[in-house]
């Protein structure tokens, strides 16, 4: 009979395999994909390297469960805001300022969602998050426009637009932080992201 794993002995396998996803998560914000080694995430988690291949396959796989998971949340906090209550064009904006708050109280992790090098298999999980994000951003766009809070426009091409111009805003604050322009910071790239929908200027005032 072949042997099967007890209940106790599941749920400690499941709490190990989520303690290294949490630490390497901490590895990866603090130093980068290049620089996260099954090594350094097994001394952030206090076990021998050799034990990471007992959860996880290669180096690849744990990292694309450390991204799945970050970036998920991202979207699903993202997907409450523009969701939620509101005028889309109320909506979109918060969900901007959320977003990109969220990303500068976690630079590093940000960084390393959203632009940071990686090997192939994180790039094609970028990817694929990045479409997420613009079908969020597009719901809301074409919501807008339904209600004639915004001009008619393929709500796509917009979402396309803004999911890429608020990555690339916030590549240089990431990277080289300066906490005194957060506000500013924050204010302008709302005010962007309404004009490249269409929103009236008075929409543009937090």
């Amino acid at each position: 009979m072949a042997y099967r794993k007890t209940p106790a002995e599941i749920n400690r396998l499941e709490a190990a395999r989520e303690r290294l996803i949490s630490c390497a998560t901490s590895v990866v914000a603090e130093v980068g994909w290049s620089q996260t080694s099954v090594t350094a995430v097994a001394d952030a988690a206090g076990i021998a390297a050799g034990s990471v291949y007992q959860h996880f396959p290669s180096k690849a796989a744990l990292a694309v469960e450390v991204f799945r998971r970050a970036a998920g949340r991202e979207v699903d906090v993202l997907g409450e805001v523009l969701q939620g209550p509101g005028t889309p064009v109320e909506r979109l904006r918060r969900g901007v300022e959320v977003f990109a708050r969220r990303a500068l109280e976690n630079r590093g992790l940000a960084y390393a969602l959203l632009v940071a090098p990686a090997e192939p298999a994180v790039g094609a999980e970028r990817l694929d998050f990045r479409r997420r994000y613009r079908t969020l951003f597009a719901e809301v766009v074409q919501e807008g426009a339904a209600e004639g809070l915004l001009p008619a426009q393929n709500s796509e091409i917009t979402a396309a637009a803004l999911t890429g111009a608020i990555g690339e805003v916030l590549v240089d604050p990431l990277a080289a932080p300066d906490e005194k322009a957060t506000g500013e910071l924050l204010a302008e790239l709302t005010a962007m992201a309404l004009r490249c929908a269409g929103a009236p200027t008075a929409a543009h005032r937090p």
